[in-house]
């Protein structure tokens, strides 16, 4: 999932890093700290050039309230592998409730990895928790150990497959060895990177043409709200 250089590598099952098996939960803290929203300026540092097509479908977008230890409980269920230089990799579940997006679970499903790619293994078992408790696919999480903060080639099938479904999909790149940038959340731009992907049938890691418009593949999500009052749930597979 990420790195556009494909290399054989060996497998390797991922590790458990949380204490506990099954569920474990993080609760929100005791006072109210404002919600903090990503807002279009601060999560491109001003450089997003979008057609009034896309600044129209961002318009349609739903917002979606993320807890505010998401990332940071997902690195730490990462922990042991990406310090073995593994990627990781989750799925996020969410409510609807009067027209925006609560995520709510953290799936960690069983999975196995490389270095720049991450393979969810038994996804009946995803499914079955979502449909359990009712929630939307709204996007997934990974990290990139050892590499930048961007979507691969890989990453940009993926995220097709999400947003097909759910137009608000998210897909989130944690990079902690980035100095630059920790971490991105994205989304195909629309209609230009959703077209793209949907003719593309290559696999494995390569090029994509870039829009003739010069709008971007991808983008980062504008729709997003921090809301540390929110618990999120971890289930953790592995």
């Amino acid at each position: 999932m990420a790195g556009e250089i494909c290399c054989q590598i060996d497998v390797h099952s991922v590790t458990k890093s949380f204490p506990s098996p099954g569920i474990s939960f993080s609760q929100p803290p005791p006072h109210q700290p404002e919600i903090s929203r990503i807002s279009v300026t601060n999560a491109l540092d001003g450089q997003l050039n979008s057609s009034s097509n896309g600044q129209a479908a961002r318009k349609r977008l739903k917002d979606i309230h993320m807890p505010g230890r998401l990332m940071e409980d997902f690195l730490n269920a990462a922990s042991d592998n990406t310090n073995k230089n593994l990627e990781t990799c989750g799925v996020l579940g969410a409510f609807l409730k009067g027209g925006t997006f609560y995520v709510t679970t953290l799936i960690i499903p069983k999975q196995e990895a490389t270095s720049n790619s991450c393979q969810a293994l038994n996804e009946e078992e995803i499914y079955a928790i979502q449909n359990e408790e009712s929630l939307f696919p709204i996007g997934w999480i990974h990290t990139h150990p050892s590499q930048s903060c961007f979507m691969s080639s890989i990453d940009l099938h993926t995220q097709y497959t999400y947003q097909v479904m759910v137009a608000e999909a998210v897909g989130i790149v944690m990079a902690p060895t980035d100095q630059s940038r920790k971490y991105g959340i994205f989304r195909l731009s629309e209609p230009d990177g959703m077209s793209i992907l949907k003719e593309c049938q290559e696999r494995g890691f390569h090029p994509h043409t870039e829009p003739v418009n010069g709008n971007p593949i991808y983008e980062d999500c504008s729709n997003i709200i921090f809301n540390p009052n929110l618990r999120l749930q971890i289930c953790d597979l592995r």
